[in-house]
């Protein structure tokens, strides 16, 4: 018998390779039988996990870390032994607000967009009606993201602009009401507000950090313990998947299957254009190619650097307004495991790198890494403000934020 293991996710398609790995039998084929559930807030698949309604969860990077640190409920140690994937998110907004910052039909510059954003924010404020944006959930990369970017253009959020919670698939139905401005929020969810006509895309979450972490597996650190040949198994399955979900020959059949109700119920159209970088920014357009809009696989997009787990929590300190704390900067990077990638690939004819951090954002061409196992080639991995960020100096690079 197959060993079983119950999945909570969200309909994104960032949840692709768990849908995947079931659909096309790489979990079967390490003796796994995977069971999805599906949910349509983050807050229901995280209390799903923590209660053990579900053994993993596809889940918002920064999640884990606030439910290990006792963030807004007891703490409950998770571990990330995975990630699903980077960026794959935009900010989409409504089309008066589109056209006063921004170009419609073409994808801004960060820096440029976010000057003419402030102007609008201050006459906002002036007028008694702040801006406000709409964000997936309070500890996810969206909100950490889009307040990285606002605070680097001169926007002070929460003080100068709003930030509140809309879950993903209510997004489009939150700008087209007017309760929103503006959203950051994964796809589909992006193209179906261009699509009716109620947003209008101005940039995608690459723009602002070419490799920012973005979903990942998360399971508690017990069943992790209890489990872990299966968690093995099932880093070796997704591992497989992510090698057939970027074959462009597998794009059309693969867009089908996520469009199905059980999983993301929408437009297979829709999500073909996200898994193949072909952006729509306005209804009537004519979609944008913008490389590694989503990414996955390669160049260890799917390896849970710790560092990535260090770079979120320096957000989460920097917006509660909380201090540094050593020690719980060293419980936020044991959250991201890559010892169990590690375990779980060794042997096989897939590259691992030879570190487990690394400084995120310094690379802006390609470089040869050292790995473990394999070869390695990187490429560009930094944030629209040419800032660095170095697992080594954490108080540091917080000293350094504006």
């Amino acid at each position: 018998m197959p060993a079983e293991l119950t999945i909570g996710f969200l309909p994104l398609v960032d949840a692709c390779l768990p849908i995947l790995a079931r659909e096309h039998g790489f979990a079967e084929a390490e003796g796994l039988s995977l069971r999805l559930m599906k949910d349509m807030s983050w807050a229901t698949v995280l209390d799903r996990l923590l209660y053990g309604h579900s053994d993993v969860a596809h889940l918002v990077a920064p999640l884990p870390i606030a439910a290990t640190l006792g963030r807004g409920r007891p703490a409950q140690p998770l571990s990330v032994p995975f990630v699903l994937g980077l960026n794959g998110n935009a900010i989409t907004m409504r089309p008066d607000l589109a056209a006063r910052v921004g170009q419609p039909g073409r994808l801004g510059d960060p820096a440029r967009v976010g000057a003419a954003l402030r102007v609008v924010a201050q006459e906002r404020l002036a007028a008694g009606r702040p801006l406000r944006f709409g964000v997936v959930h309070r500890y996810s990369s969206h909100n950490y993201m889009l307040r990285y970017w606002l605070a680097a253009c001169g926007i002070r959020p929460d003080s100068e602009v709003e930030i509140s919670t809309v879950p993903p698939p209510f997004c489009a139905d939150a700008l087209e009401a007017g309760e929103v401005d503006a959203i950051c929020v994964g796809e589909p969810w992006n193209s179906v507000a261009v699509e009716r006509g109620v947003g209008q895309i101005v940039l995608v979450t690459a723009q602002i950090w070419r490799r920012g972490v973005e979903k990942v597996l998360a399971l508690r650190e017990p069943v992790l313990e209890d489990r872990r040949d299966d968690v093995e198994a099932l880093v070796r399955a997704l591992v497989a998947t992510g090698r057939h979900f970027v074959d462009p020959a597998n794009w059309e059949v693969n867009a089908a299957i996520l469009a199905r109700p059980e999983y993301l119920d929408g437009s297979a159209e829709l999500i073909r254009r996200a898994i193949s970088d072909r952006i729509l920014l306005v209804a009537g357009g004519k979609p944008v190619h913008y490389p590694d809009f989503m990414f996955q696989y390669r160049e260890a997009a799917n390896f849970p650097w710790v560092s990535q787990a260090e770079w979120l929590y320096t957000q989460m300190i920097r917006w509660e307004g909380t201090p540094f704390v050593a020690e719980e900067a060293a419980r936020a990077a044991r959250v991201f495991r890559p010892d169990v990638y590690r375990s779980a690939l060794l042997g096989t004819g897939e590259p691992l790198p030879g570190a487990s951090s690394k400084v995120e954002g310094s690379l802006t061409g390609l470089t040869a890494v050292g790995t473990q196992q394999g070869r390695m080639t990187m490429e560009n991995n930094s944030f629209f403000d040419r800032m660095s960020f170095d697992p080594h100096d954490l108080a540091g690079y917080l000293a350094r934020l504006p």
